[in-house]
């Protein structure tokens, strides 16, 4: 079984972010990147369904500059085969259907029978990239999975729905999958295997040698979320409280008059 997993690198959420001259994006100096969260989950549900098949092949592809190959280095040290970069300085301004339409022409010729996915990222949050990558290909995508299981060329996925409901879907291969938080337990890169990861093949590809589609969208403006007042506690008995608050009605706001 050939599985492909797309993971992206993000800043740290922790980051101090500021954005860039052009007010578009954020400045990506200075800051510290790590794998998408999600793409963890990603990773180790591949490196399970390998382990439970004994045998397939694992590959992990990634678009951005030559920063995001420490990402792909985890990937690795966590059990993926070998990587595929394409290699792209100016990834960010790359919409989701681009950044899909590229991988697609990377893994069209490959054949890949299972694809897994982050279910988005945590820096552009778009949950689109890897529907519009099942497109590209022809297969079927289930998005937001919880659960995951594959017996007798049939896959059984549990999907997180709105309200605490769960979906159960069956899919024949091929299909893409992308995970959400609590699918698994990304397990720890160890040192024997981190180790191993730097002999692991890790195949370069240019943006521009893949990338035949045009965006269809564009970021006119990026900002930060608006600043808003602290809330206010109201104390002592109800009487207070009521008190206390119909006079803040009155006075601070134009509900009572």
């Amino acid at each position: 079984m050939k599985i492909l997993v797309c993971i992206k690198q993000v800043p740290d959420m922790e980051s101090r972010f500021k954005l860039n001259a052009e007010g578009t994006w954020y400045n990506d100096q200075d800051l510290a990147w790590r794998m998408n969260e999600y793409d963890e989950y990603a990773v180790e549900q591949a490196v399970q369904l390998r382990e439970q098949l004994g045998d397939g092949e694992i590959v992990v592809v990634s678009v951005g500059p030559d920063r995001v190959k420490e990402a792909m280095k985890k990937a690795l040290a966590m059990g993926a085969d070998r990587g595929v970069h394409i290699k792209d300085d100016a990834s960010h301004e790359k919409d989701p259907f681009q950044i899909a339409a590229a991988i697609a022409a990377y893994a069209a010729d490959e054949k890949f029978d299972v694809t897994f996915t982050g279910m988005q990222s945590q820096d552009r949050g778009s949950a689109q990239v890897g529907v519009l990558l099942a497109a590209h290909l022809g297969m079927q995508a289930v998005t937001t999975i919880i659960e995951f299981s594959h017996e007798g060329g049939m896959t059984t996925v549990h999907r997180e729905l709105e309200g605490g409901l769960k979906a159960v879907v069956r899919v024949p291969l091929p299909a893409l999958f992308s995970c959400q938080l609590g699918l698994n337990t990304p397990r720890y890169p160890t040192l024997p295997n981190i180790m191993k990861a730097k002999k692991k093949e890790l195949l370069t590809l240019q943006m521009a040698d893949l990338l035949k589609a045009s965006a269809l969208t564009t970021t006119d403006e990026t900002r930060y979320p608006e600043k808003r007042g602290g809330g206010l506690v109201l104390e002592g008995d109800v009487a207070d409280q009521v008190s206390q608050l119909m006079t803040i009605l009155k006075e601070k706001t134009a509900v009572l008059k």
